[in-house]
């Protein structure tokens, strides 16, 4: 694993733009001045770890679902039947990404899973393969995505319209769910965008309902189940019929709590961290994470029982924290990697590269990608 300084497409930006990504330079977040490169053998052992990590998660959300552990993960009890109903069903899932520390030496260790609601998807599927074809031609990437996505909409029982949701006024969410929405469509799909703000519920009809007043069937959220559970409407989610993407029980992987009972389940395995729900004693250097933290917010790094760094104050830690043993990120030319390793369905699909300037991966990182051979 190496980081290089790559040439820059004189016209780099009229590229993304052309394919959809119009944020490409808020804060200089695509980043082609450098790359990642891999062996063939790295690439093999990300995938691997990838399946097997994935594989271990839904152990544990089984177990969690088992043994009456779903509310160490502050998941309301209200809904805890719901999502036993919707794994046992194994309903629709369409994606999710690892966070992976990673340095091409040793195994790769799992820092988190994003299984609800992960962006920087066309980036991943699209943006940097197009980089890939015209910057290293005669190299590979470790990017099936595009086609994955596809054939897995293709999966999806027939629906009349599959409505997308994301937050109005945010682009990057906006970005990522249109494309979403172009592969839904090559997979022979009909679609609609709406803002979450936007949907509506009709108690006659005990349905949720868009701005045409059209039954949502089938709804593709960008919007995390942690949110969606306190919402004022939460309670007719469950018996209103709309099947939602991502299901209820990936609620269950998208809390941090997933981490500690993946080590409860799996203590010592090579692609984990040691992980607790409580304050470790004996971890030298531990990772202090809110249950629902994002972008790295309100995350900190301990060191020898002293706080060695933080992350920008956000709104996440009342809910509750895991403490996870410290994995350092290797550090190239002062900047920190973290692999983004993609899942779709059941299967690996590819991965990203996010680096930032703090060993805390956080909405200031750039995106950087990356090559084989």
């Amino acid at each position: 694993m190496e980081r290089l300084y790559s040439k820059v497409r004189p016209d780099h930006g009229k590229k993304l733009e052309a394919i959809g990504l119009s944020f490409w330079q808020w804060d200089n977040y695509w980043k082609e001045d450098a790359c990642y490169r891999f062996s063939v053998e790295q690439i093999d052992e990300l995938e691997a770890a990838t399946a097997e990590l994935h594989r271990l998660c839904m152990e544990a959300v089984r177990h969690a679902i088992e043994h009456g552990r779903l509310g160490d993960l502050h998941i309301p009890e209200a809904f805890h039947p719901a999502i036993r109903l919707s794994f046992e069903g194994r309903d629709f899932s369409l994606y999710g990404r690892f966070d992976l520390a990673y340095d091409g030496i040793h195994p790769p260790k799992m820092l988190e899973y994003n299984a609800d609601t992960p962006t920087s998807i066309l980036e991943s599927a699209v943006a940097q393969w197009y980089w890939l074809k015209d910057v290293f031609h005669d190299g590979d990437q470790f990017n099936s995505l595009h086609e994955r996505l596809v054939a897995r909409w293709d999966a999806l029982p027939d629906e009349t319209l599959i409505h997308f949701a994301s937050i109005a006024d945010n682009e990057e969410d906006w970005v990522a769910v249109t494309y979403l929405m172009e592969t839904a469509i090559q997979a022979g799909k009909k679609v609609a965008h709406l803002n979450v703000e936007q949907i509506g519920w009709d108690a006659g009809r005990r349905a949720f309902v868009d701005m045409r007043g059209r039954r949502i069937d089938c709804l593709f959220k960008l919007y995390p189940w942690e949110w969606l559970m306190r919402e004022p409407f939460a309670e007719n989610i469950i018996g209103s019929g709309t099947r939602f993407i991502e299901p209820i029980w990936k609620s269950v992987l998208s809390c941090k709590g997933i981490l500690p009972l993946l080590w409860e389940l799996f203590p010592g395995h090579p692609n984990l961290l040691e992980a607790h729900f409580n304050r470790p004693h004996g971890l030298a250097a531990y990772v202090k994470k809110p249950l629902f933290s994002r972008e790295g917010a309100n995350i900190e790094l301990h060191r020898d029982g002293r706080l060695a760094h933080r992350s920008n104050d956000g709104p996440y830690g009342a809910e509750g924290h895991v403490f996870q043993a410290l994995s350092p990120l290797p550090c190239f030319d002062g900047v920190y990697p973290v692999i983004g390793s993609w899942v779709v369905g059941d299967e690996p699909a590819g991965m990203c590269i996010r680096e930032d300037v703090t060993p805390i991966t956080t909405n200031m990182s750039n995106f950087v990608p990356h090559f084989f051979r």
